[in-house]
């Protein structure tokens, strides 16, 4: 009887019927930090983006949420829009989201994201850690079109950074602040530090 080929590579396919919805959101530089930011919920964040190469915007994004676990697929509603995003998303068990951390050479990002309530909503400050240590972003997710083009943003706010590719996940990952220094410039971003 033949010996049984071990495979060379490897392959991920996954036949799991995920989660499907649309997210609307805005995302903002970050003009300062609350003074009770530290006080908030948080939770850790690990995001391994695919593919590899850094000069494209990595679609697909294995992520750490805290204590939760998932494989997403990001597309773009309209093109040049980034508010509005396709998501298809796979719960992960633990043990799955270790295994392909360890095996699959993707880009990472580590951040702490603070959900941080502020009229009626919730602003999630995202606290960049290790070679992006000192960028803040703010997103807000909205329910609706209407809701989310007449939004106001709160006074830690500094611009609105939506549509500026440079800062989606998938282009930050893999890179240091000193990458996206230049970029920041136009907006006169200072470095926060969350002591």
């Amino acid at each position: 009887m033949p010996k049984e080929k071990k495979p060379t590579g490897y392959f991920i396919a996954f036949f799991v019927f995920g989660e499907i919805m649309i997210e609307l959101e805005r995302t903002f530089l970050a003009k300062q930090l609350p003074s009770d930011l530290k006080q908030c919920k948080s939770k850790e964040i690990i995001d391994i983006y695919l593919p590899k190469a850094v000069e494209v915007h990595a679609p697909i994004r294995i992520r750490k949420n805290g204590d939760s676990y998932e494989i997403t697929k990001k597309t773009l509603v309209t093109e040049g829009n980034h508010s509005t995003f396709k998501e298809e998303t796979i719960v992960l068990l633990r043990n799955e989201f270790m295994m392909l951390e360890k095996e699959i050479p993707g880009r990472r990002i580590r951040k702490t994201r603070y959900n941080y309530p502020v009229n009626g909503m919730i602003a999630e400050f995202d606290v960049f850690q290790d070679a992006l240590t000192g960028l803040v972003l703010i997103d807000f997710e909205f329910k609706t079109e209407e809701e989310k083009n007449s939004f106001k943003a709160p006074f830690f706010c500094l611009a609105e950074a939506t549509n500026e590719e440079f800062l989606a996940g998938g282009m930050l990952c893999g890179k240091r602040y000193a990458d996206i220094e230049k970029d920041l410039v136009k907006y006169n971003y200072q470095k926060l530090f969350l002591k």
